[in-house]
């Protein structure tokens, strides 16, 4: 509007007002032309994610992704009365541990052991497209301190199948040794960080595909793998699935009790039982005892 009330008032001021006008609007559309063209050259490219990378996947932060860390947001983290995990206290009379992930960095495996901590299961992977940076240190690290530790992986049913996850997971710590200090390697099963719960996936193709990575895991270790599920979840998602009582079961439940188990399970073999506390991470117990750890960790039922 400004531009054109000039024009108005230029036009009539003799005969070079009009083209003085023309001649100003001419400068003024220019300048403007080169600002737009400025500020288009500096916006930045989107970048096509690198095929098989986490973007790729749509998945933004595999780093804040653990054992429980999804759990916690659906299930919450309270016990009775609205009591933190936490103000509960650990279990008594059992073996105690944690589990830890990049989200943790650098442990201080010294302090976990002189507090108590007897085990613990380190993230290593997760889908085909992300490996822990802090795997090393916490593994490695945790053993060295003369804890009994295991790996798992951080499933992601949609974006590969479940060999293919199972292999990526060896290849990258989730191995194991009859050595009496390593446990059986474990998938963490629970709601997808970004996205449907159940990864888009029916029941029976979940089903399907977690067969399909513990088949592969057993192939390969000659060992099943320890199942990480909530009961919600594994209700859920599997419709209940009766199918895999030989895996060992790490279940998170935050509160006092463990209450019902999953549809495949009698028993639970880990329970995660707050999603903080004296160690590091989450907190974790083993059903049973030192010796009787140790002899899980050389494999016992899980064998067969």
């Amino acid at each position: 509007m400004q531009v054109t009330r000039f024009a108005d008032r230029t036009a009539g001021r003799g005969p070079l007002g009009g083209k003085r006008a023309v001649t100003a609007l001419s400068v003024l559309a220019g300048a403007l032309l080169g600002t737009a063209a400025l500020i288009v050259t500096a916006l930045p490219a989107t970048a096509t994610p690198a095929p098989g990378s986490a973007a790729s996947f749509g998945v933004w932060h595999p780093q804040e992704d653990y054992a429980g860390s999804q759990i916690a947001a659906h299930e919450g983290t309270s016990g009775p009365r609205g009591m933190s995990t936490q103000d509960l206290g650990a279990p008594s009379g059992v073996p105690l541990g944690l589990d830890v992930s990049d989200h943790q960095g650098t442990v201080d495996w010294g302090s976990v052991t002189s507090g108590g901590g007897r085990f613990v299961y380190v993230k290593a992977t997760e889908g085909t497209y992300y490996t822990n940076p802090d795997f090393a240190q916490q593994y490695n690290g945790s053993f060295a301190a003369g804890m009994i530790r295991g790996a798992y992986h951080f499933a992601t049913p949609n974006t590969t199948d479940g060999v293919s996850q199972a292999d990526y997971f060896l290849a990258h710590g989730g191995g194991w040794s009859d050595d009496g200090r390593t446990l059986p390697p474990a998938i963490d099963l629970e709601y997808n960080p970004y996205g449907d719960s159940c990864y888009d996936l029916t029941p029976a193709a979940m089903v399907a595909w977690i067969h399909a990575f513990v088949n592969e895991m057993k192939a390969r270790t000659g060992i099943y793998p320890t199942i990480y599920t909530s009961t919600s979840w594994w209700g859920t998602c599997t419709g209940n699935d009766g199918g895999f009582g030989a895996d060992p079961l790490w279940i998170p439940r935050y509160g006092s009790s463990i209450g019902a188990l999953p549809a495949s399970w009698n028993g639970h073999t880990f329970w995660q039982y707050a999603d903080s506390g004296a160690f590091p991470g989450d907190q974790d117990s083993y059903n049973g005892s030192a010796a009787q750890l140790a002899g899980f960790a050389s494999a016992g039922w899980a064998r067969s």
